[in-house]
């Protein structure tokens, strides 16, 4: 596959921080220019200047729907990926009736997930309920069976954890909630576009996906709303959008995600996820040899090939990568990082506090390469090596027990 050279990266940091936002591809930035100069027509314009905006709009669908197994007619264009979770879970419950106000979901989801449950109990008295994790971050899905019943409208679970890369068993899941009558969303903004992701195969009824986690811009995601689901809106007006969201399409963004989309499943078919993983394992592999013993991995086994969240002994997340100028990355999540508070992802895992506050996520995307894997291992092992060199005495923290809440989950 040919790939274009990495934009606005050339001479800055190393960026480890794709689980937060990719760069926009070029091939995104060319394929959209048109419909935002020449192509400005209103797609619902029954003129010449909206045939255009409006046959790209049609083209953008069927590229989503492709990369996700799902059909044209059941995409919908939203502003983001925490927008596309809020239409699923409100309009799914407001849509069900008084009968079956009930929500499940589970400790380490979205903050889009989970603010919406919140806003759901408070606002129209839905039943939410948080299912805990294990220490590698997975729902068990006999703690799923055995909270379903017939008063659920909808069970929400992630395809893949933006801080550790856990895949989550979300076709069992699905298949427990149909079971019991409930519909079933899957948060995919993580996994769409980095691994194959197949609406059909998962069961999902409602799937997400984020434009800006998968080199288009920011400001567009998109929601698979399975034929015949009914959903109330979120935003009433004219009726676009199958009559979901109401308001004039931006034919532009909706053409970046479609391209963007386009680019991932050809990058997928052609190896793309196996050769992030290599370097991702090739990363942890100079850290582990360069501070044997002191580097330990967060999550599962099985996550994102792009995605390695570890926690290196005697230090803390913040200080190290402060001590790192040179490489861009996050000690977890993009909407807690800078706190310094343990991630309440790790938490939810079992972690102790010294262990959740060391942890850094480094996320590998399309033009990380081999020297920048070696420079990053560089560029940390001196870090962690100054730093004890300045404080000899540095061991790991004491260990305090971690809470089982439902707490609010890391940012995107």
């Amino acid at each position: 596959m040919n790939v274009p050279l990495s934009p606005g990266q050339d001479g800055g940091p190393v960026y480890l921080d794709h689980n937060a936002t990719t760069p926009v591809d070029p091939r995104v930035v060319e394929a959209m220019l048109p419909l935002l100069a020449s192509e400005f027509g209103n797609p619902s314009s029954g003129h010449a200047y909206g045939a255009a905006p409006r046959a790209a709009l049609v083209r953008a669908r069927r590229q989503v729907a492709a990369l996700v197994g799902a059909s044209t007619d059941e995409i919908v264009f939203t502003g983001s990926g925490s927008e596309a979770n809020n239409l699923a879970l409100r309009g799914a419950v407001l849509a069900a009736g008084d009968g079956r106000r009930r929500v499940i979901t589970q400790v380490t989801e979205h903050p889009a997930v989970l603010e919406t449950c919140r806003a759901l109990h408070r606002l129209y008295g839905a039943d939410v309920t948080c299912l805990p994790v294990d220490g590698r971050g997975l729902v068990d899905p006999a703690d799923l069976a055995a909270t379903l019943d017939e008063r659920t409208a909808v069970v929400s679970v992630m395809a893949a954890n933006n801080e550790t890369g856990t895949l989550q068993p979300v076709a069992e899941l699905a298949r427990l909630a149909h079971d019991h009558g409930a519909l079933f969303h899957c948060d995919a903004a993580q996994a769409a576009g980095k691994i194959p992701v197949d609406v059909r195969a998962i069961g999902a009824d409602l799937l997400t996906v984020a434009g800006h986690k998968m080199y288009a811009p920011k400001g567009v995601g998109a929601l698979r709303v399975r034929a015949g689901v009914r959903l109330e809106p979120l935003v009433y007006g004219g009726g676009q959008e199958g009559g979901l969201r109401a308001g004039t399409e931006s034919a532009a963004l909706a053409v970046a995600l479609g391209t963007a989309a386009e680019l991932a499943a050809a990058e997928l078919a052609d190896g793309g996820a196996r050769r992030t993983e290599v370097l991702r394992d090739r990363l942890h592999q100079g850290l582990d040899e360069a501070l044997p013993g002191q580097v330990h991995v967060n999550g599962c086994a099985r996550r994102l090939p792009g995605t390695l969240n570890i926690s290196i002994d005697g230090t803390t997340g913040h200080e190290l990568l402060a001590a790192v100028p040179r490489l861009a990355a996050s000690t977890g999540s993009a909407c807690h990082s800078g706190t310094g508070t343990a991630s309440p992802v790790l938490r939810a895992m079992g972690l102790g506090e010294a262990r959740a506050l060391a942890a850094v996520r480094l996320s590998l995307g399309r033009w990380t390469t081999p020297s920048d894997v070696d420079q990053a291992v560089e560029l940390l092992v001196g870090a962690v090596r100054a730093l004890a060199s300045k404080d000899p005495g540095r061991r790991p923290g004491r260990e305090s027990p971690a809470p089982r809440t439902c707490g609010p989950a890391s940012g995107r």
